[in-house]
């Protein structure tokens, strides 16, 4: 299998020496990844086999009752969920575009794909079976968000992809587990699709969390500075999307997903990767060492901020038919 050659513009001459000298611990990633992992598929939470035996449609009545009790802001947070596995045709792209297509990385990158695939056909058989939506209203969106595309600012650097994955895969591990511990209460079945889900990103997290450490380890600084590119302010899928300020303030007001989450998620990885102990550095270095260090007070200032402007307000959504939302 030949090596990373990732597209023209994408990454410097060192940094593809690098990601090139980087393939055997990808490989050896990789396998402890699937070593670790079990796989599942939709079709064993939302059976719909021509030999279904009659019982399931006894279950699956019952679970569309009990899912009648979801509250409306829970609701939202499944369809940022789902809307955000729908974007996966982006992230495939934008890691072959920034990894290359014939090595090591690939093997990952397709791997990774099809794991997470599952993921939006999961969800997306749930609330169609369960009638949690106007589906058209919801297709809309989906529709609007993969048109709309999702090309943030790495200036073609994968170290930032390598980056921005390790925090957005642990933030999408706990904006699903957090939303599945709402759910539990009213139908267990999504919570236990959304545990399924996190787990995936939970062993995802340790792999990209694993290269981007090795990438540090290997060349400190420039890592260091793509970092400093992507942690202080964390551009989540579907940002671009219509709606999605509104959907993510109902979940942030909602508790389920926010700065202070995200917070958390940023003081765990530079503890992880001892940011703060790095040592050799240039005057350069430590100056982006202490800029990252200094993230996590921002971002309780910033979420302090936010907390403290949020006066009562009324939130609708067509795919919740313009129910109205006080929060």
């Amino acid at each position: 299998m030949g090596s990373a050659v990732p597209r023209a513009g994408f990454g410097t001459p060192d940094q593809i020496a690098v990601l090139v000298g980087l393939e055997p611990f990808v490989k050896q990633q990789t396998q402890e990844h699937l070593d670790r992992r079990k796989l599942w598929f939709s079709n064993e939470f939302m059976p719909a086999d021509e030999r279904t035996p009659p019982e399931a449609d006894i279950e699956l009545a019952r679970l569309r009752e009990a899912a009648r009790g979801l509250p409306d802001t829970v609701r939202v947070a499944i369809a940022l969920n789902l809307m955000t596995e729908e974007g996966l045709p982006h992230f495939h792209r934008l890691i072959a575009t920034h990894l290359g297509n014939e090595s090591p990385w690939s093997t990952w990158n397709n791997l990774w794909t099809a794991e997470e695939d599952r993921h939006g056909c999961a969800l997306r058989d749930y609330v169609r079976d369960a009638r949690l939506y106007n589906m058209g209203a919801l297709e809309r969106a989906q529709y609007g968000y993969i048109e709309s595309g999702f090309n943030p600012h790495w200036d073609q650097d994968p170290y930032r992809l390598l980056a921005y994955t390790s925090l957005q895969e642990r933030a999408t591990q706990v904006a699903h587990a957090s939303t599945g511990r709402n759910c539990a209460p009213y139908e267990p079945t999504i919570q236990r699709i959304l545990a399924h889900l996190s787990g995936d990103e939970s062993r995802h997290y340790l792999f990209y969390r694993a290269v981007f450490g090795e990438v540090l380890a290997r060349d400190t600084e420039r890592a260091l500075e793509s970092l400093l590119k992507v942690m202080p302010a964390l551009a989540m899928p579907g940002h671009s999307m219509p709606g999605y300020d509104q959907m993510s303030e109902v979940v942030r007001r909602s508790g389920i997903y926010g700065p202070l989450h995200y917070r958390k998620i940023v003081v765990e990885l530079l503890e992880h990767w001892r940011i703060g102990s790095l040592t050799g550095l240039s005057a350069e270095g430590r100056e982006t060492q202490d800029k990252l260090m200094k993230i996590p007070a921002r971002l309780q200032r910033m979420a302090d901020y936010v907390d403290g402007r949020s006066a009562k307000r009324t939130f609708g959504f067509d795919f919740l038919y313009d129910r109205t939302i006080d929060l």
